[in-house]
């Protein structure tokens, strides 16, 4: 039986971590960490980690980037397990995941779907046999709420692309430039609207041929459940960063 501490728990995911929790009997929530007070969820919740009064195996983080060093340096000197759902983290903080990652078990992943951790290996798959001969292109769309930009899951399918094709660079923003479209660039392109949940697709261009990989997100349901199967993927592990493909894998 995993025992899980959720940070960020009164929001939207943690709430849906909490639902889901409920209906199985592998992991338990024995704690959350919120500025906001609820005493309906069924467990204590603490304001801030110093206040934590309850011994979990793993931290399942759905917060706030500003909370990610408190959230360590806690996990650290309890000798925790984390799960980071997060997303919105700068270079500067992945780099301290990193660091953290030498001496606790940290899961991260800018995606917690399956689906999406096999949307990346079949981009991989396709910039191996397509790359050199095609333009690739990646659109993805969120709702109105979410603050960064392009998300993190873009980030994920560029990167993965990255590992076929090491000479490529991402392209944000064109409407600068008059010129024609290098070669060398993955176009990334990021749309805000209504409650879109998560949409994403990669766009392989050649000539007179066009190859199309996406995945379409229809709950958060999705990124809480593969954050919950991460959480108890993760106890008892040796400390480094793990990710989706890890879990895929075993």
């Amino acid at each position: 039986m995993t025992k899980i501490l959720l940070s960020g728990c009164c929001g939207k995911m943690g709430r849906t971590v909490t639902n889901i929790v409920s209906t199985r009997d592998d992991c338990v929530i024995v704690a959350g960490v919120d500025i906001v007070e609820d005493s309906t969820l069924g467990y204590p919740v603490f304001q801030t980690f110093s206040e934590v009064q309850v011994k979990a195996d793993v931290i399942v983080d759905f917060s706030n980037p500003a909370l990610l060093l408190s959230m360590l340096d806690y996990a650290k000197s309890t000798n925790t397990a984390v799960v980071i759902s997060t997303t919105g983290l700068s270079d500067e903080q992945i780099k301290t995941v990193e660091e953290f990652s030498q001496e606790i078990p940290v899961f991260f992943s800018y995606n917690m779907s399956m689906g999406v951790s096999l949307l990346c290996e079949l981009a991989k798959t396709a910039a191996k046999v397509l790359g050199n001969d095609f333009d690739i292109e990646i659109f993805e769309a969120h709702h109105n709420q979410k603050l960064d930009a392009p998300s993190g899951t873009a980030i994920m399918l560029a990167d993965a692309i990255k590992e076929e094709i090491p000479d490529v660079y991402y392209e944000y923003d064109r409407h600068s430039k008059r010129q024609k479209r290098n070669e060398k660039e993955i176009g990334i392109h990021s749309i805000r609207g209504g409650n879109i949940v998560g949409e994403h697709e990669v766009i392989f261009a050649g000539n007179d041929e066009i190859v199309k990989l996406s995945h379409s997100a229809r709950s958060k349901a999705i990124f809480a459940q593969g954050a919950v199967n991460a959480a108890i993927f993760v106890n008892g592990k040796a400390p480094r960063i793990y990710n989706m493909k890890d879990l895929v894998n075993g």
